[in-house]
């Protein structure tokens, strides 16, 4: 179903700011309406964000709304992850992921998604 790969994640410290990224690769990227979501150590994932496929629509959980942002470039098939005022609840892996169509925008179920990237550490600490 393609390939996903993330980058831009490491250690900041609290207030800091972070860009993720994710590179698609082997499927139409414009086509697919993508989610970042996180798993910290001990914990079942969470829903971050999503957009559609034109990147006219997000939505953002209510722990980073107004903090994180996400966006998109359909001709270099990127997703963004702008993160802002990150705070140390903020730490965790982040991943990508292209949701399959008739999907809840909220999943966490990797079996609700067409790719699943590898994952970037987010590690917010002072």
């Amino acid at each position: 179903e393609g390939r996903l790969v993330e980058s831009g994640g490491g250690m900041v410290h609290p207030g800091g700011s972070l860009r993720l990224s994710c590179a698609a690769s082997d499927f139409v990227f414009s086509g697919w309406v993508m989610s970042w979501v996180r798993q910290a150590p001990g914990k079942g994932p969470e829903w971050v964000s999503t957009i559609n496929s034109g990147g006219g629509a997000t939505f953002y959980a209510d722990s980073v709304k107004g903090r994180f942002t996400i966006s998109r470039d359909n001709a270099k098939e990127v997703l963004y992850l702008q993160m802002n005022s990150l705070k140390p609840e903020d730490s965790a892996l982040y991943y990508c992921a292209s949701l399959l169509p008739g999907m809840k925008i909220t999943s966490t179920d990797q079996a609700d998604f067409g790719s699943w990237g590898q994952g970037t550490q987010v590690t917010v600490s002072s």
